[in-house]
């Protein structure tokens, strides 16, 4: 049974911070590629950053300076360091998994999603 479980989300004012948390289960976490999205309603969703296997990172120009995304293969678990934060960027983060690059359309297992808030 695969799972990717998120934590971490919740309220934060503009210019905070909050850390995210992704742990999987049911993967050879080693060998996927990991990815957070987020979905804010009523926009596409959006791919916010991914790691590669080998800890190759890539980030959406949109947060690139402000997000950190990293691996712990220890304990399987990815993270979104997320600095800075905009109103704009809150929505639902999703965590995924996929054997093959993660990419805008595709990724082969999602997290439930967990809400991210930025407001005063």
């Amino acid at each position: 049974q695969v799972q990717l479980v998120e934590s971490g989300g919740g309220l934060v004012q503009p210019g905070g911070s909050l850390r995210l948390s992704c742990a999987a289960s049911g993967i050879t976490f080693g060998i996927y590629h990991m990815g957070w999205y987020r979905q804010a309603p009523g926009k596409p969703r959006e791919l916010v950053a991914t790691i590669t296997s080998t800890g190759s990172t890539n980030y959406a120009d949109s947060v690139k300076g402000r997000f950190t995304i990293s691996r712990d293969n220890a304990n399987n678990t990815v993270y979104l360091q997320m600095n800075s934060l905009k109103p704009e960027e809150t929505a639902v983060y999703l965590c995924s998994a996929g054997r093959l690059i993660i990419t805008r359309d595709r990724a082969d297992y999602w997290g439930q999603g967990i809400q991210g808030t930025v407001s005063s």
